[in-house]
């Protein structure tokens, strides 16, 4: 039987605790999680995944997967379309301010859980238990999620071509704000600046610390240097490039590097007019 393709996402990593010797990558293997069992490949060894990550969560083995363990596997993904689309009918019978992102069951069918974002909190406490009454013998668990939670669980291409950072190694996530556009003299279009979940991109802050120490070895606009072909002012400031643009006194721009150039002491201010003293 074909292996199902299923690809652990960043926040599903664990390491799995007395788990025998020989495991190779892409051997699924069952294994315990809160309230159930779940079945998945094994991707790398233990010690890469902690020199990439630190420290992981861990499961406790259960046993290798058989046929049967596969075959539930693949057929768990039909019986969660079914169950988001119950989930689905149900919300909108109860008019609850929610969106449901999706439907997991556990191997056993023994928990499922629906994933949702919303504005604030909801009550749901009247639709927890139509589903309950629907789903029987199943654990019911809603969980809430956040917009960014919910583009890494779904994920997607990024405007760069490449998959969705957030799905594929980035376990959490960082405080993402304006300052760090501007740091870095981007255009402050929210179009550009936002990622798949509406937010601002995470990877605004991958190279914001190159762009702030390139600036403090750049003068800033206005700023008057000497350089090889006399003083003149700084125009603008190319931190992608590490240079300025600097206008001299014979009106040429000239663009310079931070070691072409040394600051001038600023002009002293003319003195003011000397008139007859007030009466």
């Amino acid at each position: 039987m074909a292996r199902p393709a299923i690809r652990y996402r960043p926040g599903d990593l664990r390491l799995l605790d007395d788990a025998p010797e020989g495991l190779f990558p892409r051997t699924h293997v069952v294994f315990e999680v809160d309230g159930g069992l779940d079945c998945r490949p094994v991707t790398v060894m233990a010690n890469a995944v902690v020199a990439a990550h630190g420290e992981l969560a861990t499961a406790h083995f259960v046993r290798l997967a058989s046929e049967a363990d596969l075959a539930q596997l693949e057929a768990k993904t039909s019986e969660e379309a079914r169950a988001h689309s119950v989930g689905l009918e149900k919300i909108a019978e109860h008019g609850l301010p929610m969106k449901l992102v999706d439907a997991l069951y556990t191997l056993d069918y023994s928990r499922l859980t629906f994933l949702y974002t919303a504005d604030g909190r909801v009550d749901f406490r009247t639709l927890l238990r139509d589903l309950t009454s629907h789903f029987k013998r199943t654990r019911i668990l809603l969980r809430q999620i956040g917009v960014r939670d919910e583009a890494r669980h779904l994920s997607g291409v990024g405007p760069c071509g490449k998959e969705l950072c957030c799905s594929t190694f980035i376990r959490e996530f960082m405080p993402i704000n304006i300052k760090l556009a501007k740091d870095q003299d981007l255009s402050l279009n929210p179009a550009r600046l936002s990622g798949a979940c509406g937010r601002l991109k995470c990877c605004l802050s991958y190279e914001v610390e190159a762009y702030r120490a390139a600036k403090k070895e750049l003068p800033r606009p206005g700023t008057r240097v000497f350089c090889a072909g006399g003083e003149g002012r700084v125009l603008e400031v190319q931190v992608a490039h590490e240079r300025a643009l600097v206008e001299l006194e014979d009106g040429a721009v000239v663009a310079l590097r931070a070691t072409e150039m040394n600051p001038l002491a600023p002009r002293p201010s003319a003195p003011p007019p000397e008139g007859p003293a007030p009466a």
